[in-house]
C-alpha cells in the first residue's frame, strides 16, 4: 500500500492563547455524551468567542446531565420525533457540530450534520474507511461547509516544536522514526475499544497517534508494511507497522491494547536526534541533542487539557471563511484513511461498515 507524499506540513501559531477570541462568537453543537466529548467540552467552555449552546444522547436524561454539569443551554435525547442528534441538528441556532460518537457512527452523524448545513469537527479517526471519508469530503467540499478531522495533537504546542526543529534541518535528514502507544485494556466484546462494530481495535484508536510522528516528520510512505495480532472478535489488539520512503528512510510505529510500552517518540537524524518525555500524543518535554553535544530539554505547559487548540483552530478558519484547516487539510485525513485501509486489508480485519 503507498500514499502520495504531502507537501511539507504547515504549523499551527501555537503561541497564540487559544482562549483569546478571533472573531464573532460560535454556537456549538455536541452529538454524544461520552468521555471524549466530556474531555473536549471542558476545553471548548475556555475559549470567550465559543457558545456551549446544545448537546445530544440518545437518552434525554443523559443530554440534560451533560448540559447541566457543562453548561450546554439545551439538551436533545431521542423521542418521537426522532434521534437526538437529529434534533440538535434541526436547530437553525447551531452554527458548528463536534461528533463524539463511535468510530462506526461518524459517517451517518457527520452527513447528516453537513446536509443540515452545519460545520462539523469530526473526531478522529474520522470515519471507518477511505470510502466514507471521501463522501464526506466531497459533500462538505460541495456544500462549501467547513470540515475537520479532530486530531488534537497536531496542534499542541510540543507537536508543533518537535516538527518545526525537524523541519528546520537541526537535526540533519531525518533517517527514521519510532513511536508507540499502548495501554492493557480489559477486554469486553461491548466495549467500545473492542466492539468490531464500533470500529474497535487498536489502529483507528491509537495508531493515529504514533502515525502522527512519521507524517510530521517524514511525510506519507510510499510502503506500508503491518503485522499484527487480531483476536476471534476479528478486532486488532495489537499492530506493529514499518513505514518506507524512496530517500531510505523509515518508521516503525506499535500499537497496543493488551501492553504498556514507553508512549515515546524518537526522530533521528544524520546531524542529532529528539525524543520525547511524557505521552506521546502530549508530550510535556523534548530533548534535543546534536552529534555528541550535551541535550537541551524544552519544556511545554498546556491550556486546559490540550483541545483547546484544535478548537481554537476550527474557530478561526469558520471564522474566516474556510472550508478546510490549512494545518489539517482534508486530504491528509483522506490518505490517513487510505493508508489504515491497507494496513487493515494486511491485518486481515474488516468492518461491518466496510459492506455498505
Amino acid at each position: 500500500m503507498s500514499a502520495p507524499i504531502a507537501k511539507p506540513w504547515l504549523f499551527s501559531q501555537s503561541d497564540q492563547d487559544p482562549r483569546s477570541a478571533t472573531g464573532q462568537t460560535l454556537r456549538w453543537g455536541v452529538v454524544a455524551t461520552g468521555g471524549i466529548a466530556q474531555s473536549v467540552a471542558k476545553d471548548l467552555a475556555l475559549l470567550a468567542d465559543a457558545e456551549l449552546y446544545a448537546v445530544s444522547s440518545r437518552s434525554q436524561a443523559s443530554a440534560d446531565r451533560f448540559a447541566a454539569e457543562y453548561g450546554f443551554s439545551t439538551a436533545y435525547g431521542d423521542d418521537s420525533t426522532g434521534a437526538g442528534y437529529h434534533r440538535l441538528l434541526a436547530d437553525d441556532s447551531v452554527d458548528v457540530v463536534y461528533v463524539a460518537t463511535p468510530h462506526a457512527q461518524h459517517y451517518e452523524v457527520a452527513l447528516a450534520a453537513l446536509e443540515a448545513g452545519k460545520h462539523v469537527l469530526c473526531e478522529k479517526a474520522m470515519t471507518i474507511n477511505a470510502r466514507e471519508a471521501a463522501e464526506l469530503v466531497a459533500l462538505a467540499r460541495s456544500k462549501k461547509l467547513f470540515m475537520m478531522e479532530a486530531m488534537w495533537s497536531r496542534f499542541l504546542p510540543s507537536m508543533q516544536r518537535a516538527f518545526d526543529i525537524a523541519a528546520s534541518g537541526e537535526l540533519g535528514t531525518v533517517q527514521w522514526v519510532t513511536a508507540d502507544l499502548g495501554f492493557p485494556a480489559v477486554y469486553s466484546p461491548s466495549a467500545r475499544l473492542w466492539a468490531l462494530k464500533d470500529g474497535g481495535g487498536a489502529l483507528l484508536d491509537l495508531t493515529v497517534y504514533p502515525l502522527l510522528w512519521a507524517l510530521g516528520t517524514l511525510g506519507f510512505p510510499q510502503t506500508v508494511s503491518a503485522t499484527g495480532s487480531v483476536n476471534d472478535d476479528g478486532v486488532d489488539a495489537q499492530n506493529a507497522l514499518t513505514l518506507g520512503y524512496h530517500h531510505g528512510a523509515q518508521a516503525q510505529l506499535t500499537s497496543s491494547l493488551t501492553a504498556y510500552g514507553p508512549r515515546a517518540a524518537t526522530v533521528a537524524g544524520s546531524l542529532g536526534y529528539l525524543q520525547t518525555i511524557g505521552s506521546v500524543n502530549n508530550p510535556k518535554e523534548i530533548h534535543v541533542r546534536i552529534g555528541m553535544a550535551e541535550p537541551r530539554t524544552e519544556h511545554f505547559d498546556v491550556v486546559g487539557r490540550g483541545y483547546s487548540y484544535e478548537l481554537r483552530e476550527v474557530t478561526r478558519c469558520i471564522q474566516q471563511g474556510l472550508t478546510e484547516s490549512p494545518v489539517m487539510p482534508l486530504e491528509d485525513s483522506l490518505n490517513v484513511m487510505r493508508l489504515f485501509d491497507g494496513v487493515r486489508g494486511q491485518l486481515g480485519v474488516s468492518y461491518p461498515n466496510d459492506a455498505r
